[in-house]
């Protein structure tokens, strides 16, 4: 009876390994297989920043890297918007109503960095977006809701694939699943990374990018 029970315990534990490796997690598969990269330029990088101050006092790009910063008493990046501080690129060109999208970039936190959105899917039908990934205190979290820790000081691969057809968003870092769920439906969407102040913002907070790709699924 004891070796039965073991072998069935083992079998529910080998197909639970598998499950995880098809959805991507545990390190082992890679969440771009089946999408093409699609061309980005400049041109596709939009910077949105504080509107009386000069860019270069918030976004640089430098050997590769987009550093973004932004005070928790900055002006919005426009003077008729009403939203919070935020030093955002704002992905154009490529805004989509349908099918399997994902953006892909690395990102960096430096410590003290909290209360900001740093990646966000935007458009929804009942809210701004359809996925905010945030920093609070050092933990990685979609909203409010932490699904990492520890992500200060340290490159991470980022990947959120947005399923517009099916309802569904998921996030990978450094290829592991930490999140799947539903969106929030919307009949336009695009991509923003940066830094884009939230509740409990700190005082400075900046976030830094490299490797961005903007990916869709193959037909």
């Amino acid at each position: 009876m004891a070796s039965t029970t073991f072998a069935a315990v083992t079998l529910v534990l080998f197909f639970s390994w598998l499950l995880l490796l098809a959805e991507g997690g545990g390190n082992a598969g890679d969440p771009t297989r089946g999408f093409v990269a699609l061309p980005l330029t400049a041109s596709h990088m939009k910077v949105q920043w504080p509107y009386d101050l000069r860019k270069g006092e918030r976004y640089s790009f430098e050997n590769g890297v987009h550093t973004l910063k932004v005070y928790s008493n900055d002006k919005p990046h426009s003077k008729e918007s009403h939203t919070r501080p935020r030093t955002e690129v704002r992905i154009a060109g490529y805004d989509y109503s349908s099918g399997v999208w994902q953006f892909e970039g690395h990102g960096f936190v430096p410590s003290g960095t909290s209360g900001v959105c740093i990646m966000q899917v935007f458009g929804a039908s009942e809210h701004a977006s359809t996925l905010m990934v945030r920093v609070y205190g050092g933990n990685l979290a979609i909203y409010r809701s932490k699904v990492l820790p520890d992500i200060y000081d340290r490159w991470f691969r980022l990947n959120v694939i947005h399923n517009v057809d099916d309802g569904e968003v998921k996030v990978y870092v450094d290829r592991s699943l930490v999140y799947k769920g539903p969106d929030h439906g919307g009949k336009s969407h695009y991509f923003k990374f940066g830094v884009y102040a939230q509740n409990d913002d700190s005082r400075l907070m900046e976030s830094r990018w490299k490797g961005i790709k903007i990916l869709r699924k193959k037909s």
